[in-house]
């Protein structure tokens, strides 16, 4: 009986030891199987980092490479000089200036003198002379003076027509009568402007 009971309680154990044991031989296997996974998983990470990396490195070579080549390839742009706007300007008053002219100096004279532009080389009597007094353009009349009788408000009612003018014209050979809507002068022989008399406000208007 009592080996009975001897044998009944080691197969027991047998037993309980055999249950016992294959739990933890499962829990190991899981342990390690993960652990192996995880491992290999990382491992795999591991890989990959660093051929992303040297792809992004090989790109951004490839990107440098192709934006030298496009730089030394591409077209020389020419430097643009700037004019001075001073030389432009200076060009296109000559040509006006060029155009139209003033007299060196102003000259009145007789009508046998010649008349045009006054130079250093050649004095003329201008036949260009306007007023800044009354703004008007002088009149010259050849071979012909005023009377002396002639007044402000005649000229200024009266210039420029010669209709309304020759009331008061006497004929001279070799005279000049002289006249804008605020002044006039009989001249004969040549004299320059202001010298011959200061209250004149006549000037070159320019010649063509």
């Amino acid at each position: 009986m009592a080996d009975d009971i001897d044998d009944l309680l080691d197969e027991c154990e047998t037993k309980f030891f055999e249950s016992g044991k294959k739990p933890k031989q499962k829990t190991t296997t899981k342990h390690n199987s993960s652990l192996s996974s995880g491992t290999e998983k990382t491992s795999r990470k591991e890989d990959r980092k660093p051929k992303s990396s040297q792809i992004k490195n090989a790109d951004r070579d490839e990107l440098h490479d192709m934006i030298r080549e496009c730089m030394d390839d591409g077209p020389e742009i020419p430097e643009l000089r700037e004019q001075p706007a001073k030389s432009l300007y200076n060009s296109n008053t000559t040509d006006l200036s060029s155009s139209r002219k003033r007299c060196v100096k102003v000259l009145l004279g007789g009508s046998k003198f010649s008349k045009g532009l006054c130079t250093g080389s050649e004095e003329r009597v201008c036949d260009k002379l306007r007023c800044t007094s009354c703004d008007f353009n002088v009149v010259i009349l050849n071979d012909f003076e005023w009377h002396k009788d002639c007044d402000y408000l005649f000229f200024r009612n009266n210039i420029p027509d010669f209709d309304k003018l020759k009331s008061k014209l006497t004929r001279k050979r070799g005279c000049c009568a002289y006249a804008c809507q605020c002044t006039w002068k009989s001249v004969v022989q040549l004299t320059e402007l202001w010298s011959g008399d200061p209250q004149l406000k006549w000037v070159c208007g320019k010649h063509s």
